[in-house]
Order: C-alpha cells, then structure tokens, then sequence
C-alpha cells in the first residue's frame, strides 16, 4: 500500500465519529489515562489544564483523564497524584474540563482506588490501613493490610457514586472506572486476590458483585445519557500472565454484570492489542468484549510506540501489524475506537499529524517524555 493511500485509509477510518451513551466522540482516537504526578495536594493546575488541552486541539477525539482518587481514606498513595474530592480540587478540575471544552474536545475523568496496591504511611491520609476483598496483596502476601467489612464496601461505592456526580455537575462528558491493573476493583473481580466466603466472592459473577454495584450506584447519581465507561484487563501491574477469564464463558460470566448494571462502554486494557485473547480466534480482548456484550469498546495496547508503526504509515515495506491490522479491525467493527498513551506524551500533536497524513513527522516513543506535562 502507497503512502498516500495508506494516509487516505486512515484518516478515512479514524475520523469516523463514536458514540458512547449519550456523547457523540467525533473520531476514534483516545487519549489512554496515564499517572503523570503533577498535581501537588492532590489539585491539577493550569499546567494540567493545558497539558490536556493541547492533545484535544490536535484532535484526539476524547481525553481519559490519569487515575483520580476518589473520596475514601484508604484510596491512593501520593500527593501528587490528583484527587476527585475536595473543593480546590475539583476547582482545579472544572478547569482543566472548561480548557479541553474551549478547543472543542471531549473529556472523562478515570475513577480509582487503589485498594491493596496502597503502601503504609504513605500519603493523603498516612495513617489509612491498605484495604482489599481479603487482605491479599497482589503477590499473595498477607497481613498488610485487612479485608473490607460491608461498612467498607458501602463507604467506597458511595465515593465512587459522588466522583461520577460531581464530574458530571463540573462540566465533564462522561466518567470512566479503574476495574484495571490489580487495583481495588479488579482485586475484586481475580481469585488471586478475592478469596471472600460471601456473596462478594466465588465464582466469577459473585466476584463481579462490587464492580457491579459501583456501576449501579454511579448510574443512579448521574443523568441517563451520561457515559459511564469501564476499564479492566487480565494482567495485573508486575503479573502480566494473571487472568480474569480463561474462556469466553469466562469472560462473559464477568461482563454480563456490569453491562446490566449500567456501562456505557468497556475499555479492554492489553499490553499489546494485536495478540488473541483466547486460542480459536483472532479476537483481542477489546474485540470478545464487543462480540460478548454489544457495547462500544475502546482497545489499547502499544498503540503507535514502535518505528514499524511510523515506517508502516509512510507505507514502507510490507503490511505492518500497527497500521493495517489496526485498520481492518476498526473498519469490521472489532472494536469502536483506539486508546494512545505514551505516544501521546512524545508528541501532543500525535493525533493531528496521523489524522492529516503527516505521518513522516511522527517520532518514536521516548521515556523522558514521562517527565515532563509537554
């Protein structure tokens, strides 16, 4: 495929506009949510308001906001991390909506706690204990934390129900939930963590109980066409070979919930979007997720990293997986749209340069662009 036609295909394929809920997204890209750390006392400044609104003036069509930590003690781990509570916190963050609405972009939060991942003596609240569905820490150790009674369950459902209605009466377009990563929910919905004796654990649909309920509770507190978008993965952080499902049966027993509680849209983090999720099939998570629930789904996965995507774009050699895979799955509806993360970070105009042809401008990923709220 030539050059120019590979531009013409994309852009064509790209810029179809989505829908999610009641939120018309005009093209398929997404801005992935990723920890950035620059919101001292937990308050994004103006510095993340623009650092936001750059990427939605060069076209990313919605923006998921890094991780927020909801109001629960037992939520987060640093400072610097922006919190989802609190008045000058969501000052801050009615402004960074209003700077992605003045450039015409569309913007969720991502709702988190973080459950067992949670360190002691660690920041906002030092002397919060480590709370999970048993204790259990993602390795499997004990005794470092305690596991949530229902007081507990009720009280962060309740945090998660208040995050969702507050984004929505400060401006923003919808809201997306972190059932990802080993993190509170998902320690929830992996046997390697839930090891509950009550309704909360078991088998797969009783582990998807609390998710589940969130979803539930969100809904109620937000208007009917507010998007309620919600992300897992089977791989944990430092246990990429975890599963939730190891079947589609599986998997279904485990989404089937949460779509009839009240998700808008699933977001099926994968570390690389092109790799099958179960043997039979070249579905990906993001594509199973669809098939099996009907909703929209956003996939991601090293999406744009790797100089094999940029020559893939210029039209060197043969097909390339990053290009034309991406595209024909777009185009039979495997999935709906395509979530970039750190190519995002290497260059704010990511979206514009791919969506213009401009594709021998774009550079590969480098880590120092962690660093910095270019």
């Amino acid at each position: 495929m030539t050059s120019s036609s590979s531009a013409a295909r994309a852009a064509k394929i790209l810029s179809r506009p989505a829908v999610l809920g009641g939120l018309t997204v005009p093209n398929r890209i997404v801005m992935a949510p990723m920890t950035r750390m620059f919101s001292p006392g937990g308050v994004p400044g103006a510095d993340v308001a623009a650092y936001y609104a750059r990427r939605a003036a060069a076209g990313v069509g919605l923006i998921v906001t890094e991780g927020t930590y909801v109001d629960h003690e037992s939520a987060g781990q640093s400072d610097s991390v922006p919190r989802f509570h609190g008045e000058e916190q969501l000052a801050g963050w009615a402004k960074v909506a209003e700077a992605v609405h003045a450039v015409g972009g569309r913007i969720v939060p991502q709702l988190w706690h973080i459950g067992m991942v949670r360190s002691a003596g660690q920041p906002p609240f030092a002397d919060a204990p480590a709370v999970g569905p048993s204790g259990i820490r993602l390795d499997g150790t004990e005794g470092v934390g305690r596991a949530m009674t229902q007081q507990d369950l009720d009280d962060v459902i309740a945090a998660f129900a208040r995050g969702a209605a507050d984004a929505e009466r400060i401006g923003f377009d919808g809201v997306e939930l972190h059932g990802a990563h080993g993190y509170l929910i998902d320690q929830f919905l992996w046997s390697g963590t839930n090891r509950r004796a009550d309704g909360y654990g078991g088998d797969p649909a009783a582990r998807t109980r609390f998710g589940a309920e969130i979803v539930a509770a969100v809904r109620a507190a937000v208007s009917p066409d507010f998007p309620v978008i919600f992300r897992f993965s089977q791989w944990k952080s430092d246990n990429y070979d975890a599963r939730l499902a190891h079947t589609p049966a599986e998997l279904d027993a485990l989404l089937a919930p949460l779509a009839e509680a009240g998700v808008d849209a699933f977001h099926a983090s994968t570390r690389r979007y092109w790799l099958p999720e179960f043997d039979g099939s070249e579905l990906n998570l993001a594509g199973w997720t669809r098939k099996l629930t009907g909703k929209p789904v956003i996939t991601v996965g090293s999406i744009g990293l790797d100089g094999d995507f940029i020559r893939g774009f210029q039209g060197e050699g043969a097909p390339v997986r990053g290009i034309d895979d991406l595209l024909d799955r777009l185009e039979r509806d495997e999935f709906d749209l395509v979530a970039v993360g750190r190519a995002l970070l290497q260059d704010p105009e990511w979206a514009a340069k791919v969506l213009a042809g401009r594709f021998d401008e774009l550079a590969p990923y480098h880590p120092a662009a962690m660093r910095s709220l270019v």
